[in-house]
């Protein structure tokens, strides 16, 4: 990863989570144990502290940046997904974000909730749980069913699973010239779990 540090504040990382060599992490961010934290992202607690607890994950080219006033905390299991923008808000335990949606500051979105991708969350929002939040700016459109939140943790699962894989077996390596007779297989060995790839919970693949 690049790490750095501001005004001798240091990054801090739990040693089993996963940070991709191409994230950065700037000041007063703090990485819980299980996580993992994609390619791209960029973490800078260098206005306000920066929290992500255990089990979530942050993924490719999100940008997470806390505010003077207020810090920015994603809870246990959270999920953010590809190019999301969360700024000085607060995700309660098991909350996904779909891919580029933007979180703004103040906003607390209540635990097991989706936000949709390309939402909106506007500054100083706060909802209930497990709300499905749609649009620009963010709506809740209705309340997330059991089946919904058990789609949402088993994809949080799977990232569970990729800290670890990467952890153990992420390496640089040179590309091959061509495709050779005999190629190693990924090991996919965590969707086992029956139901463990479910269609995406709603909004959180498409454009509300």
């Amino acid at each position: 990863m690049q790490c750095f540090a501001i005004d001798g504040v240091v990054p801090v990382v739990s040693p089993d989570a996963f940070v991709h060599p191409n994230a950065t992490l700037i000041g007063d961010v703090v990485i819980g144990p299980g996580c993992y934290i994609g390619p791209g992202a960029v973490l800078r607690g260098d206005f306000g502290p920066i929290r992500i607890g255990a089990g979530s994950n942050v993924q490719d080219n999100c940008v997470l940046h806390g505010g003077v006033d207020v810090p920015l905390i994603v809870e246990e299991n959270g999920h953010v997904g590809h190019g999301a923008i969360l700024h000085s808000c607060h995700l309660e335990a098991d909350v996904l974000v779909g891919m580029n949606a933007v979180v703004m500051d103040k906003a607390r979105i209540g635990r097991q909730s989706i936000v949709g991708a390309m939402a909106f969350v506007p500054v100083g929002m706060t909802t209930a749980p497990r709300q499905l939040l749609l649009g620009l700016p963010a709506r809740a459109v209705r309340t997330l069913s059991d089946e919904d939140v058990a789609a949402k943790q088993r994809g949080t699962r799977a990232y569970h699973h990729l800290a670890a894989r990467c952890r153990r077996g992420l390496v640089p390596a040179v590309p091959l010239a061509e495709l050779p007779a005999r190629r190693a297989a990924l090991d996919l060995s965590c969707f086992a779990e029956p139901g463990a790839i479910p269609a995406p919970p709603p909004g959180s693949d498409a454009p509300a």
